[in-house]
C-alpha cells in the first residue's frame, strides 16, 4: 500500500470524529445589534438560520439595517432558553461587563453553543466553565483565551485576530480619518469610547456644538440664554452616555464670542465648539 492510499483510508476512518451539525433551521441569538451584530444577524438569515436579537439601546440607524425577518428578544433570558447559537456583540461598559453570568447562563437552552468575539469582561469566565460542566451549554467558542479555559472539553481558543489583515487595517485608518473629518465640519460624533454616537445633516444657519455634564437643566439653561439674546435655533439634536451630554444646534445667525463665552459659562458645559 502507498503512502497515499494509506492517508485516504486512514482520512476515512477519522471523519467521524469531525461529524457535526448543519446550522441551517437552526436558531441564533445575537446580542447586540450595531453594525458588527446586524452583518452577523442578516448573514445567518441569508444561511437559511431563525434569528433573534436583543439590543437594549438600539437605535432608529441600526434598525433599518436588520432584516425583517429577524424576531426581537423581549429580554437577554427569553433569547437564551429559544437559541441553539448565542453570539455577542456588545462594547465593554459598565452595564455590559459580567453580562453572560451563572444566572444567565442557567436559563440557556440545553446544549447552546455560546460564541464570544466581542470582549472578554462581557462574559463570566468561570459561569461559562459551570455551564459546561452542568452541560447546560454545549460549546464556548472565543478569541480570548484565559488559562482555566485551555485544554477544556468544548472550548474552542484561537487569538484575537478578526482585524489582523491588510485590508482591516486599511479600512480602519480610512474609517478613522473620515469620522475625524466628519466631526471637524459637521459636529457629528461616530464609535467614540466615552461620548455618545450623534449624526446630524447640517442644514442652513450656523451651527454650534457644547459638551457638558449629563445632568438636568443644562440644556433648558442654553435654550434660554439663547432665547433672551434673541437668537432663533433652526434645529437641534441631543443625546448622552452615561456621565456626558452633546449637543449640536443649528441657530439663524452667526455666533460671536460673546454667544460662545456665554455658553460656556453655564454650569457644568465643558466644551463649546462653533463650526
Amino acid at each position: 500500500m502507498t503512502d497515499a492510499m494509506a492517508m485516504d483510508k486512514l482520512l476515512e476512518k477519522e471523519k467521524k470524529r469531525f461529524s457535526g451539525s448543519e446550522i441551517k433551521g437552526k436558531t441564533l441569538g445575537v446580542i447586540g445589534l450595531g453594525a458588527i451584530g446586524a452583518s452577523v444577524a442578516n448573514t445567518a438569515i441569508d444561511l437559511g438560520m431563525n434569528v433573534i436579537g436583543y439590543d437594549s439601546a438600539l437605535s432608529v440607524e441600526a434598525a433599518w439595517r436588520l432584516s425583517s425577518r429577524i424576531k426581537r428578544a423581549e429580554n437577554l433570558v427569553s433569547l437564551m432558553a429559544k437559541c441553539d447559537f448565542v453570539t455577542v456583540h456588545v462594547p465593554a461598559l459598565p452595564s455590559t461587563i459580567g453580562l453572560i453570568n451563572h444566572d444567565l447562563l442557567s436559563s440557556a437552552k440545553p446544549g447552546m453553543v455560546l460564541l464570544n468575539f466581542a470582549r472578554k469582561e462581557i462574559v463570566d469566565t468561570d459561569a461559562v466553565i459551570t455551564a459546561l460542566e452542568n452541560h447546560q451549554i454545549d460549546q464556548y467558542v472565543t478569541d480570548f483565551p484565559t488559562p482555566s479555559l485551555i485544554g477544556r472539553d468544548g472550548v474552542i481558543l484561537m487569538p484575537h485576530i478578526g482585524a489582523s489583515t491588510s485590508e482591516a487595517e486599511e479600512n480602519c485608518a480610512i474609517m478613522g480619518a473620515e469620522q475625524l473629518i466628519d466631526f471637524l465640519e459637521n459636529g457629528n460624533i461616530t464609535n467614540s469610547v466615552n461620548f455618545p454616537t450623534i449624526s446630524f445633516r447640517k442644514g442652513r444657519g450656523y451651527r454650534i456644538t457644547f459638551a457638558n455634564d449629563n445632568v438636568p437643566r443644562v440644556l433648558g439653561s442654553v435654550l434660554s440664554l439663547l432665547a433672551d439674546l434673541n437668537i432663533n435655533v433652526l434645529d437641534m439634536l441631543n443625546k448622552s452616555r452615561e456621565e456626558v451630554a452633546y449637543t449640536i444646534l443649528d441657530i439663524e445667525q452667526e455666533p460671536n464670542e460673546e454667544l460662545l463665552s456665554a455658553i460656556s459659562n453655564v454650569d457644568h458645559v465643558f466644551n463649546v465648539r462653533t463650526l
